[in-house]
């Protein structure tokens, strides 16, 4: 089995951060319960990165228990993350943030 670095840029780790703080401002302790839950998502990429469906020319993977795709490329041993973002909005505003 092939074991793969995953690797955030600093605009995943901020899209994390801006997910724990709006969980966090609708009830104490679901902002950490966010940040495990994709954390576990993040980690399966070591395992599973590249069979998931190209979006805007990135992978996508869905998180299993909130509504958040994570986007990322694959360069040699290593996941790039390039975006942890809420499926609810607006498909443009997403095409528009994964433009690279």
């Amino acid at each position: 089995m092939i074991h793969k670095n995953v690797v955030l840029l600093q605009e995943a780790k901020n899209d994390l951060a801006s997910g724990k703080n709006f969980y966090n401002s609708i009830d104490d302790g679901v902002g950490t319960y966010f940040i495990n839950c994709l954390l576990s998502d993040l980690e399966s990429l070591q395992f599973y990165a590249g069979i998931h469906k190209k979006i805007y020319g990135l992978y996508q993977a869905r998180s299993k228990r909130f509504p958040f795709g994570i986007y990322y490329e694959l360069n040699n041993d290593d996941v790039v993350v390039l975006a942890i973002l809420d499926m609810r909005q607006n498909p443009d505003s997403i095409k528009k943030r994964l433009d690279h």
